[in-house]
């Protein structure tokens, strides 16, 4: 019997803090991609950021405001569960039952730098990833190494300028 795969996407980061940009991808992406669920994995530590403003347990919180009651979202923490901040030990975690189908979210400024995470190449293998345009880093994101290597059956740029905030602006208020 061939089951059908739930089709879960996965927004990680710091969220600090969580801001309508957030939620705006998360509801583009539901729509565009027929997902399920999108999984808001907050990390601790961002290893490409120096240090959070916020403490983890009051970016959680803010995580879960902005979202109010959509069901479409959940906020987790997976680091003390699975020993690890990388988001490989993440996609293996939620695929073991094989029952899911993963999409990656990320803006356009990350998959600048996506060829620098760890084991990037096989993330790209497991999962489908969806990168959403942020204002002033379309042309060097198209330009990256992960963009110019990776199939597009698995990588998907989304044309997207409808929220120009992000975190670390928020941060400077």
């Amino acid at each position: 019997m061939n089951k059908k795969k739930s089709k879960i996407g996965i927004l990680g980061g710091s969220f600090d803090p969580a801001h309508k940009g957030h939620l705006a991808i998360s509801k583009e992406a539901i729509k565009r991609f027929k997902l399920k669920k999108i999984i808001w994995a907050i990390t601790k530590k961002n290893p490409f950021k120096k240090i959070s403003k916020y403490d983890l347990s009051t970016r959680i919180k803010l995580c879960k405001k902005i979202i109010k009651k959509k069901d479409f979202i959940e906020v987790r923490f997976f680091e003390n569960k699975l020993k690890s901040n990388k988001t490989i030990n993440l996609i293996n975690f939620l695929t073991k039952d094989g029952k899911k189908e993963i999409y990656l979210i990320m803006g356009a400024d990350n998959l600048i730098n996506f060829h620098k995470w760890y084991k990037w190449k096989t993330i790209s293998q497991k999962c489908y990833i969806i990168v959403f345009d942020r204002h002033g880093y379309k042309k060097k994101s198209l330009n990256s190494k992960t963009y110019k290597s990776l199939n597009r059956e698995k990588l998907k740029f989304i044309d997207f300028n409808k929220v120009n905030i992000s975190s670390s602006q928020l941060r400077k208020i």
